[in-house]
């Protein structure tokens, strides 16, 4: 298993991470704190470790900064840390102008030899949170949760 740090905030919705990227200023936490308020998990604000584990990346809290989201204006604030997570979805904010209707398959990256897919996302001010969430539901991997996997069931998802 291979485990690194990335500079990116991270959420947890219906058993699977959203990964917020994007440089400083660009609403990463603004976006994970609404999350937060619409009943996603958090798992890190600008920083998250990520392990592979076989074709999934699981996303767990970096230790030094576990439960800390930085409220813009107001401070540091402290909120329960969701559980490791698979890794579904990569929002990167900050870049060109995401399309109005963008290609699919969504472009992937590769993350310690794990290929996830990245939307380019402007949370903007009409309705962020739930575009966020839309974006996971239609463009976010489908990750078979291993307590549904029998150990040598056959796979019937090729």
């Amino acid at each position: 298993m291979t485990t690194i740090v990335l500079q990116a905030s991270a959420v947890v919705i219906g058993g699977r991470t959203l990964l917020i990227e994007g440089p400083p200023g660009s609403g990463k936490s603004s976006l994970a704190l609404a999350l937060v308020d619409r009943g996603a998990g958090l798992i890190g604000d600008d920083g998250v470790t990520l392990t592979a584990e076989g074709d999934v990346l699981i996303a767990s809290p970096p230790p030094h900064i576990a439960g800390l989201l930085e409220v813009r204006g107001v401070g540091l604030v402290t909120l329960p840390v969701a559980p490791p997570a698979p890794v579904a979805l990569i929002l990167s904010l900050g870049g060109p102008a995401p399309e109005r209707l963008p290609e699919t398959p969504l472009p992937r990256r590769i993350i310690n030899g794990v290929a996830v897919p990245v939307l380019a996302f402007d949370p903007g001010t009409i309705a962020p949170a739930p575009r966020a969430e839309w974006a996971l539901a239609m463009h976010g991997l489908v990750i078979k949760p291993a307590s549904l996997c029998a150990p040598d069931a056959p796979d019937d998802s090729a």
